[in-house]
């Protein structure tokens, strides 16, 4: 297999117990599996989703699969029922919060944290809205601002 460049230098690795799940919510949110390691009874497993739209792609990667994850290294130290994610919001940029929101809405609305709204911060104007993943993680969807980068 050779290596192919990285378009982005931060990878986002969530680490869940069960990759049904993450599958599931993220296909609705239109995700797609572009690689998977099956979590085994004696190894952890490996989940890449990628979604794509004109803004480019958006990779999430997700470990474990199954309850070794509760034995990873660090997060071991913490109580399984932990909420995950906690103090740390997962921003995706999206076309249109507005569109993007009416299109998963209806389906995911026991996720949803807050329904699209107008965000305002000096000279910049957008839409956002934050959803919460069945592991506890916090997304927040919105139109594409002006980051400094």
């Amino acid at each position: 297999m050779s290596k192919q460049p990285i378009l982005n230098n931060l990878v986002v690795e969530l680490h869940i117990p069960d990759f049904d799940v993450a599958n599931k919510f993220y296909s609705a949110l239109g995700f797609k599996i572009i690689l998977e390691h099956i979590p085994t009874a004696n190894k952890p497993g490996y989940l890449v989703m990628k979604m794509t739209n004109e803004l480019g792609e958006t990779i999430i990667n997700f470990y474990g699969g199954n309850d070794l994850v509760y034995n990873q290294s660090y997060f071991k130290n913490f109580p399984r029922d932990t909420k995950r994610g906690y103090a740390t919001s997962i921003t995706i940029p999206v076309p249109n919060a507005a569109d993007f929101y009416a299109k998963i809405a209806p389906a995911l609305k026991d996720h949803i944290i807050q329904p699209v709204m107008d965000k305002e911060d000096g000279d910049m104007k957008w839409q956002d809205f934050r959803m919460e993943d069945p592991f506890g993680f916090y997304l927040r969807f919105t139109d594409l601002i002006d980051w400094g980068q």
